[in-house]
Parts: structure tokens; C-alpha cells; sequence
């Protein structure tokens, strides 16, 4: 125990007197441990803990798909869960669900609130408890009982005070009165992540009963709901996927649906998770390189530090020290380092998480569970003790290997007898130095990929202006509005109102509104088409006014925008939108055709509008029709407002007209368009983000060992300089034997740094736009970069050689 405390007392010592060194190997290993902890972090919240639900990998949702009609992935029906329910052989319980917002009245502002109707199966299965009063009953999932309700901990303090009093009181949802029964325990939460709606939804406020009807069994195509299922014990996914196949193929029959329609079971843990396993597996990958070229650095760093302690060791080894003993002494010292950089590693994971928050990427779920836990502090004491003794192996290897006669005559020159200021005599730091070069050009390629296919598709025309645009989204609600005439009424006065209002340009009115995940497909006929047996046309469905096409300067095709004309008494119009008109009238006679829902009730195209981006840039998403809002109105819908100058400057005024006109109208979800295509690509500017921070450290890191390894070479090869200049060497042959030294290592780097990025991007592909995974142009252009990088760190040691003095450097001769 008394030579392990001595030398870790005397590795102490050694790391202070060599205090600019240490800084710059804590440094460099803060970063590389840092970011390899910041990024484990969110694998940790996202990947390896589960979700904090009772038996998370036993609770699914089941889903619909027809993909022969593009459909990947639809909403189920009562019916369809009725007949699961009585025929399945894999579920233990299931509940039916639908999220829908809910406008709480009865207080000095409504409030609006994302709500669940849901049997009482689900909160059961989601391990729900009530810290005040009880949770929903299972008689209450049958007609007749009482209107109940039970509150979230969060709306329950923010809306109530914390009141415990509010047990058996009465609120007010929509116009209709609900006894609340229950407060849910603090920290139980259902979002959008685990339970996804047809609108935008961030986490369910509060939960009412859903009553299934008698004729429950009959409601077959009114496919809007959710379905939870918890697998039965010993049931797999796959033995699960199986008996719903089965299942699918009855109702396939019974609802005469196409071919390809069928059901899939997806566990709550994927669905959560979904397309950012590939993104993080990436980005951890990637920042496992960087912590490589990290321990290569400071590896090449205590190498050049071994060389001027040569001495050193040979004296100790003359005085009878073992090699083990050296090797634990240069050990310690390597693991002291690694355990100090752990510890800054920690903070620079704390800063960087701070920065993903501020981020708020889209493709981050869960993102308030992300942080340093016990798992995360094992990982990162984990890394540091095995980066210790990573970059401390070539110290130890290169310390055995000295000469003590070499070492200890003629005051120890042991510099001079290093290897000379040939690189193949350094094998061992040159190979550190190639591997750098290599890992960050990989990284730096796959930087390189991400950055161009983020700026293609940010070049991408979403199909509409967003610039000078407010949206905002608002909710009616109560009895008045149960008549289509007053809805109609309200949405005129609003356009008229906030028409005349000084700076707006133009206002619109949409539902459901592009860039907010909204969904609004479904079927239609078209005049002169006839799907084939067992298929169906599937359409995004909007409803707008005509100012909403030009207040996001969405440009007319042919025909007109909807006017005064379509109003309720009116024969029903519809626009299409220009991919719908070429795909069935490539001739542009689209205009005075027909599409219905009812043949009773077609609908006449009045007009064709260009195509837009509903749900992102980089998909196109289904062919579009609109419905005139005032023959089609409905509780809710979203303004478009263009204004003259700041649009979010002009959100207050907006929202009072909208009060003007009934302070009861809720309104929310206020945001500029250009802020919503903005968030539509936070997934891909932070994947590209954080890559391209992590390239531009390894480049770092890399020229910095070159240049370390080059300095090295031109300082202890001074006697074999100045001998070259005495026989007549020329200053220019001397800096064209370092220069071609240095980019030979470069070289060889960037050949190797190629073969291994071909390998890496492949993995890549599914996080690229527009371009492919083996890109010709970054494949080209990076490597350049990083030539000249290599190209500037030599440079300045070779011209150091200019400065060696022959007389001086061979006086000592």
C-alpha cells in the first residue's frame, strides 16, 4: 500500500512541475470524455432505461397499415378493437383511447388542455396512481354513469392551487360539467411520444372516461383512436405480431379492405424511441472516435514527455528499480490524468446538455429525462480509468525499451539518440499520428455528409412563404356552436375584423395547419376513376378559407380561391392542389370536375393551388384537397396572419380581435411560420450540429499531434540539422525532408481515413437528403481540407530548421 501512495504523491508531483502539459492533456480529455458522457446520457434516457410504466417491454400499441394505398401507418376504430378484443390469444389487457383538446371554461381565461377519453384499463396498465381521490372505474367504460374526470398533478397545481377541496367538485370541459374524482400521482405522464395523436399534443392534461356504445361493434371506418395493449407473460413481440396477423386478415374480409391492409404491434419502448436510434448510434460512434483521437494525443504528448524523463528511468533502473515498478509509476500517472480529465468531463457534459436543451432538438424524446445519473457517472468513471490506461500503454512500452548505456553517457543526450529526424525511426508515434488523421477525416466525411444534406434541405421551397407570417391556433366551444351557421359566423367576423386591422396584409384560416404534425387524410372519389377491387384513393384533407392562400402566398394554378360565394347555402366546392390535378388531368382541365365522399353531395373543383409541405421538407406527403371552411366548419382552426413588419409584434393585437369577437374562443399555440419550419428541421440541424462539432475538435486534435510529432523530430534531431548544414545542405532541402515526412504521415492517414469513412457513411444513408452515402464532391473536398490542415502543421516546424545554427548545435561534439 506504501508504493502505490507513493506513487500516486509522486505522479502528483510530476503532473505539477509539467503544468502546461497536464492542462492541455486535461483538456483534451475533458472534451473527449465529455462529450462521450453528454451523448451516453441521452442512449441512457433513451435506449437502456425504460420507460416508467409497470413492465414497460410488455406494453405495445397496435396500429394499421395499407401500404399499397400509402398508408405506413393509420389510426384503428371501435370495431376493429371490439374484435381484438374478443378474438385475441396474446394481450392481457387492452384499452381504446382517443386524444383529443378539451376547453376548460368557468374561470377568468378558458384554458385550453390536451385530453384523453380512455377506458380505465389504460391507466392501469400505465401503473397510474391517485394521490388524492381514485382513478377511473371500470364500470364507467359502460354508457350511462356520470361524467367523471381525473386531473394530472401538474394542471392539478397549476389551474387549482394544489386544492385538495377539488375532489367531488365540478369543472366545466367543453361546455359540459365533469365531477373531478381523482388527482394522479406527481411525475406520471402520457405525451404524444408514447401515445401519438392525430394532432399535435405535448402530454395529456386529463383523463375521462370513454363509454363504448352498443353499437361500438358497427363503427368500423371511423379510425381516429389509439389501442393499448399489455402483452400476456411469456408472450414475444413476434408471437404477439403473429395472432394479429390473423386477426387482420378476418377484418380484412369482413370490411372488404385491399390486399395490403393489415396490423402491426409496436412496444411503447420503439415508439418512443423511433427514428432517432439509428441518429444516436451515429452520434455515439462518432464521439467514440473522438475520445481515440483524444487518447492518440495525449498518448503522443506523454511520448515526448518519456523522452525528455529517459534518464530518468535508466538512472532508477541502475539503482535497482523493476520493470513493473516503472510501469506502475508511468501507469499511475496516466490514470491520474484520465481520472482528472473524467472529472472535467463532467462538466463539459453538464454545459453540453445545457446546450441540447437550449437546442430543444425534435428528434430527441424524453428530452426532461436526460441528465448525469448513476449510470451516466459509472460510464464516465468507466471511460476515464480505461482512457488512462489506453494512452499510458505507449509511454510504458516506449520507457522499456531504454538503453542505459545510451541513456546515462555524456550527460544523457538522449534526444540525440532518439531516432534522428527520420519519421520511420518513430514508428510508434507516427502510427499515433496516422490514426488521428485517419478517425477525424471519417468523422470530418461524415460532418461533411450531414452538412450538405441538411443544406439541400433547407434549400427545399416548403411551397408557401413563411416570412412576415403569425399562426396561431384557436378552439370554440359550448352549445352556440353546435350550429354550423354560428361557427360560420364567428370565423367571418374574425377574418373581417382582423382584415381591416392596421399592418396585416392578409389572414387566413386552416385546419389542420402545415408544420405542426397535424394529421388529415382520408378517402375521396374522383370523377372518371375507379380504384382498383379492394383499393382506395387516399388524400390530405384540409379546410381553409380563400385568404389562407394568399396570406402564405401559396400561388394559384387555375381556376379561384374560395369566396363569399361558398358559404353553407352554396353548392359544395373543393380545391385540389397542383400533384392532385396533374395526377388525374395532366391536360389542366381539372377545374368543373367532381369529387365526392357522398355521390348525392359531390363536391365541383373550382380551382388548383400549388402543392405545399404539410408534414416537413423532406417528404412530400399525400396529394391535397381543401374543403371551403364555411361549408365544412368545425370547433377549431388555425389564423395565418401576414403582416408588414414583425408578425410576432403583432400577436397581441391579433389575439384581442379574436376576443372581440368571443372571449370564450381559447387561443394558443402562437408562433411565426418561419419559427415552425425552423423546428420541422431540428432533428437534422442537430444531428449535423453535433457532428460537425465533434470533426472540427478531431481535426484539431489531429493537426496538433502532427504538429507535436514534427516539433519533436526538428527539436531532438538539432546535432543531426546542424551536421546536414555543415557538409552543405541547403535550408530548402532540409524543409522539403520535414515537409515530405509530415504529409507522408498525412498521406497515409487520409488514404486510410477514406477506406474507413466509405465503411462509416454507409450506416448513415437513412440520415441523408438528396444526396447519396458515398457523395463524390465531400469525398473530395475534405480530404483537401485536411491535406492543407496536415499541410500548415508542418510547415511551421519545418521552418524552424532554417533557424538551427551548425556551430551551436555541434559545440557540445
Amino acid at each position: 500500500m506504501n508504493s502505490w501512495w507513493y506513487d500516486v504523491v509522486f505522479a502528483a508531483r510530476v503532473l505539477r512541475k509539467n503544468w502546461f502539459s497536464t492542462l492541455v492533456i486535461l483538456i483534451s480529455l475533458g472534451i473527449g470524455i465529455g462529450a462521450n458522457t453528454a451523448i451516453f446520457s441521452v442512449v441512457d434516457a433513451l435506449l437502456l432505461r425504460p420507460l416508467p410504466y409497470p413492465e414497460p417491454d410488455r406494453l405495445a400499441g397496435v396500429w394499421l397499415h395499407s401500404p399499397a394505398i400509402g398508408i405506413f401507418r393509420d389510426w384503428p376504430s371501435p370495431g376493429q378493437y371490439v374484435d381484438l378484443k374478443n378474438e385475441n390469444h396474446s394481450f392481457e389487457q387492452m384499452a381504446l383511447a382517443q386524444i383529443r383538446p378539451v376547453t376548460l371554461t368557468g374561470r377568468e381565461q378558458p384554458e385550453h388542455l390536451d385530453g384523453i377519453r380512455a377506458q380505465s384499463t389504460l391507466l392501469t396498465m400505465l401503473g397510474g396512481k391517485a394521490q388524492i381521490g381514485r382513478l377511473l372505474l371500470p364500470e364507467e367504460d359502460m354508457p350511462g354513469k356520470p361524467p367523471v374526470v381525473v386531473l394530472t398533478d401538474r394542471v392539478w397545481r397549476r389551474l387549482f392551487n394544489a386544492d385538495p377541496q377539488i375532489i367531488g367538485k365540478t369543472i366545466v370541459l367543453d361546455s359540459e360539467p365533469f365531477t373531478v374524482v381523482g388527482i394522479l400521482q406527481r411525475g406520471f405522464r402520457l405525451s404524444g411520444e408514447v401515445m401519438p395523436a392525430e394532432g399535435p399534443m405535448d402530454r395529456v392534461d386529463v383523463f375521462r372516461p370513454f363509454p363504448l356504445a352498443a353499437d361500438a361493434a358497427t363503427n368500423r371506418r371511423d379510425e381516429n383512436y389509439n389501442i393499448l395493449v399489455k402483452l400476456k407473460p411469456g408472450v414475444t413481440v413476434q408471437q404477439a405480431q403473429a395472432d394479429l396477423n390473423v386477426m387482420a386478415s378476418r377484418i380484412r374480409e369482413k370490411d372488404k379492405r385491399g390486399e395490403s391492409f393489415g396490423m402491426h404491434i409496436t412496444l411503447l419502448q420503439d415508439e418512443v424511441v423511433g427514428d432517432v436510434r439509428r441518429a444516436l448510434l451515429v452520434l455515439l460512434g462518432s464521439v467514440a472516435l473522438v475520445l481515440l483521437i483524444a487518447c492518440a494525443n495525449v498518448a503522443n504528448l506523454l511520448l515526448a514527455r518519456g523522452s525528455a524523463r529517459q534518464k530518468e528511468i535508466a538512472v532508477r533502473t541502475a539503482m535497482g528499480a523493476s520493470w513493473k515498478q516503472i510501469a506502475r509509476q508511468l501507469l499511475t500517472e496516466s490514470v491520474m490524468l484520465g481520472a482528472l480529465g473524467g472529472l472535467v468531463g463532467l462538466g463539459v457534459a453538464q454545459a453540453s446538455l445545457f446546450v441540447v436543451r437550449a437546442m430543444n432538438p425534435g428528434n430527441i424524446p424524453r428530452l426532461e429525462d436526460i441528465g448525469i445519473n448513476g449510470s451516466v457517472m459509472a460510464f464516465t468513471f468507466g471511460v476515464s480509468l480505461l482512457t488512462g490506461v489506453l494512452f499510458g500503454l505507449a509511454p510504458v512500452w516506449r520507457a522499456l525499451k531504454v538503453d542505459l548505456n545510451t541513456s546515462l553517457k555524456a550527460g544523457g543526450r538522449a534526444g540525440q539518440a532518439d531516432g534522428g529526424i527520420l519519421v520511420r525511426r518513430h514508428r510508434l508515434r507516427g502510427l499515433l499520428v496516422i490514426s488521428e488523421l485517419a478517425l477525424s477525416l471519417m468523422l470530418l466525411i461524415g460532418a461533411g455528409l450531414l452538412v450538405r444534406s441538411f443544406v439541400r434541405l433547407e434549400a427545399v421551397p416548403p411551397g408557401f412563404s413563411p416570412d412576415h407570417v403569425l399562426s396561431l391556433q384557436l378552439s370554440i366551444g359550448g352549445s352556440k356552436y353546435d350550429d354550423r351557421k354560428i361557427r360560420a359566423t364567428f370565423y367571418r367576423e374574425v377574418e373581417r375584423r382582423l382584415s381591416v386591422l392596421p399592418g396585416v396584409v392578409a389572414q387566413g384560416q386552416i385546419d389542420p395547419l402545415p408544420m405542426t404534425g397535424g394529421v388529415g387524410w382520408g378517402s375521396i372519389n374522383v370523377e372518371g376513376f375507379t380504384p382498383a377491387p379492394g383499393q382506395e384513393l387516399q388524400v390530405d384533407i384540409r379546410n381553409a378559407n380563400g385568404g389562407y392562400f394568399s396570406s402564405m402566398k401559396i400561388p394559384l394554378v387555375a381556376g379561384r380561391f374560395f369566396d363569399e360565394r361558398d358559404n353553407l347555402d352554396a353548392p359544395l366546392v373543393t380545391l385540389v392542389d397542383e400533384r392532385f390535378a396533374k395526377r388525374f388531368w395532366p391536360n389542366g382541365d381539372a377545374v368543373g370536375k367532381h369529387l365526392w365522399f357522398d355521390p348525392k353531395r359531390p363536391l365541383a373543383i373550382v380551382g388548383v393551388v400549388g402543392a405545399i409541405k404539410n408534414y416537413g421538407l423532406e417528404t412530400d406527403g399525400k396529394i391535397a384537397v381543401y374543403f371551403a371552411q364555411q361549408q365544412f366548419t368545425s370547433g377549431g382552426a388555425a389564423l395565418t396572419v401576414r403582416t408588414v413588419g414583425d408578425p410576432a409584434a403583432m400577436s397581441s393585437a391579433v389575439i384581442q380581435e379574436v376576443h372581440a369577437v368571443d372571449p370564450t374562443a381559447v387561443v394558443f399555440n402562437v408562433r411565426t411560420m418561419e419559427e415552425r419550419v425552423y423546428d420541422s428541421l431540428a432533428r437534422q440541424r442537430f444531428a449535423s450540429t453535433m457532428l460537425g462539432a465533434f470533426a472540427v475538435f478531431a481535426v484539431l486534435l489531429a493537426a496538433v499531434g502532427l504538429y507535436g510529432v514534427m516539433s519533436y523530430l526538428v527539436t531532438q534531431s538539432t546535432r543531426d540539422i546542424g551536421v546536414m548544414v555543415a557538409l552543405g545542405a541547403r535550408s530548402g532541402d532540409i524543409i522539403g525532408l520535414v515537409m515530405r515526412q509530415g504529409m507522408e504521415l498525412a498521406g497515409i492517414g487520409i488514404v486510410a481515413g477514406i477506406v474507413g469513412a466509405v465503411a462509416l457513411t454507409r450506416v448513415m444513408a437513412s440520415l441523408l437528403f438528396g444526396i447519396s452515402a458515398t457523395d463524390a464532391v465531400t469525398f473530395i473536398l475534405v480530404p483537401l481540407m485536411l491535406a492543407g490542415v496536415a499541410f500548415a502543421a508542418t510547415v511551421i516546424p519545418a521552418w524552424r530548421t532554417t533557424r538551427v545554427d551548425p556551430v551551436v548545435a555541434l559545440r557540445d561534439e
